[in-house]
């Protein structure tokens, strides 16, 4: 059975990370509210990926995602009949028929709520949604929505701190950049043999040295380049950078980094059964890279 990290990773968000024990926290949740994640982080939109990738590895029957920064269509004014004439209602927001579905879908299944950009919402928002959490109600005008906190998860993204009653009902986690760890791989995991045992030995040394944590798939990319293309320092270097999200690119071109890759040179030559030197290029930086 495949692990959460591997799920995320089939639905879009890649880490060395286990946030295993983040889920069973979120799922046996103490209290009556319903259980809701905030997801903390660096910036950009690793977050929303986060998120929407837990969702899918939970395997919930409805995933709704509600961004508070988009640009909402307006909608046309509802005119309601009666004896007399006729009455105008205000348009239903997209918010409130979001919060409206979650209920409803909560009903029978298990369904999950991604609120994202929660910093761009009115104040008022921050409000309604703690209350949610608390009551297990949505309210809209004279209509109240009752939620099934045993099959709702909340998940609440902000690129600023959270209204202090939303905190307090949250479990937070934090998202650091592409990868903040190194995993151990073994040739196995690549479908190798043990001949690519010291390959990996010192691919894993060279990245611990530099700080830099290429993910499961990036691994695979880069061991890919070297069976079929790398032939020289800057082939590596170039692979290294080409698939590796987050790297620092000064680093890597660095006088110091391309003597440390030149000395594992010997290693790959052997791995992929070359017999002459590889030529060991004098040309630092690329100009393609």
């Amino acid at each position: 059975m495949a692990s959460l990290r591997e799920k995320m990773a089939e639905h879009g968000f890649e880490s060395n990370a286990s946030y295993d024990y983040i889920v069973r926290c979120l799922q046996n949740a103490p209290g009556p509210t319903i259980p809701c994640l905030n997801i903390e982080g660096d910036g950009g939109r690793r977050k929303t990926a986060f998120a929407n990738a837990l969702a899918h590895a939970l395997e919930s029957g409805h995933i709704l995602y509600h961004d508070f920064t988009q640009t909402e269509p307006t909608p046309q004014t509802v005119t309601i009949a009666d004896e007399d004439n006729g009455k105008e209602e205000p348009p239903i927001a997209l918010f409130d028929r979001t919060m409206s579905d979650v209920c409803a879908f909560s009903e029978a299944e298990k369904t999950i709520l991604i609120l994202d950009q929660l910093h761009a919402a009115d104040f008022k928002e921050h409000i309604r949604i703690y209350r949610f959490l608390t009551e297990k109600e949505w309210r809209y005008a004279d209509a109240v929505f009752y939620a099934n906190r045993k099959n709702l998860m909340v998940f609440l993204i902000s690129e600023e701190a959270l209204y202090h009653s939303l905190q307090k009902n949250s479990f937070k986690v934090w998202i650091s950049g592409p990868a903040s760890s190194q995993i151990p791989y073994r040739p196995a995991d690549f479908k190798l043999g043990p001949e690519a045992e010291p390959l990996l030995n010192t691919l894993y040394d060279l990245f611990s040295k530099l700080g830099m944590f290429p993910t499961f798939s990036e691994y695979k990319k880069i061991i890919y380049d070297i069976q079929q293309n790398v032939r020289s320092v800057d082939d590596l270097k170039s692979s290294i950078y080409g698939w590796t999200e987050g790297i620092d690119r000064v680093q890597l071109m660095s006088e110091e980094v391309h003597e440390e890759v030149q000395e594992i040179m010997p290693i790959v030559q052997k791995f992929i059964g070359i017999e002459e030197d590889l030529e060991l290029t004098d040309q630092h930086i690329p100009e393609n890279l």
